[in-house]
């Protein structure tokens, strides 16, 4: 015959019991987050269109910014002007001009990127984004100077100002390597803060008076810009450093990357 539980031992088997239950609980793992759902990116457009003169390093250099940036943003390589609208572009962090040349944009796109940069937008030009829009002035102030010529590509040293920023914090203080180096229409530096400039004395034909800023950044009306000067040649988007150099840049102009503060460097 089976003996009655006494109150003891039901209210200790009650207790274990819960005990067992809450344990058991505190072990579950939490819920995973359901299947398909990703964290959003953040959108870059890639824009190369030409009206000019065109670059045959420009696949290269969409190759180049796929890779060291596809994990990072959902990347748009176009050339299609009609994109520049308030609506379309509203979509985007940074837009990356890859040596656009001539007049690309008409009166309507062009005041859809003035907007964009106005609402916080990020700006990052490549070697011939300053031989763009020659007519349109904001735009020449947007990326900070415009192109005048240049002589044949040869091998020159690139003084590193500040390795404060992203874009060269990684470089040497004298930089030397293999470009077509720009002559700009006027020195940037009264309107920039010049992240560094080609030494004169080791270049044939492209003096600028001793003191000729090769790449660049400001905050400008709301947004951010930066530019560098290289990027001529189909080998410049295999150099790591000119890599890390561009990738620092479109960091930097897309607020992914911060610099410490300055104030534009002094004429030499």
């Amino acid at each position: 015959m089976q003996q009655p539980t006494s109150p003891r031992r039901a209210v200790t088997a009650f207790t274990l019991l819960s005990l067992g239950v809450l344990v058991g609980a505190s072990q579950t793992p939490p819920a995973s987050a359901p299947p398909g759902k990703e964290i959003a990116r953040p959108q870059l457009l890639l824009f190369s269109k030409t009206a000019g003169f065109r670059h045959d390093s420009i696949p290269d250099g969409i190759a180049c910014v796929r890779e060291l940036l596809g994990a990072q943003f959902q990347i748009t390589a176009s050339e299609d002007a009609a994109l520049f609208t308030p609506e379309s572009l509203a979509q985007f962090k940074v837009i990356v001009f890859l040596s656009t040349t001539g007049n690309i944009l008409d009166s309507n796109q062009e005041r859809a990127l003035e907007g964009f940069v106005h609402a916080g937008g990020g700006f990052a030009g490549i070697h011939a984004a300053a031989d763009t829009e020659h007519e349109w002035p904001w735009y020449g102030k947007l990326v900070g100077a415009y192109f005048l010529t240049h002589p044949k590509p040869q091998e020159a040293t690139i003084v590193v100002e500040s390795k404060l920023h992203p874009s060269t914090t990684m470089l040497p203080e004298r930089w030397k390597r293999f470009d077509e180096w720009y002559v700009y229409k006027d020195n940037p530096r009264p309107r920039v803060k010049v992240l560094a400039a080609l030494d004169d004395a080791t270049i044939d034909g492209a003096n600028m008076g001793g003191d000729h800023p090769i790449a660049w950044f400001q905050e400008f009306e709301g947004g951010r810009s930066w530019y560098t000067g290289g990027g001529h040649t189909k080998e410049s988007y295999k150099e790591p450093l000119f890599r890390d150099h561009i990738k620092g840049g479109i960091l930097w102009a897309a607020s992914q990357a911060s610099t410490e503060p300055s104030t534009p460097t002094p004429a030499h």
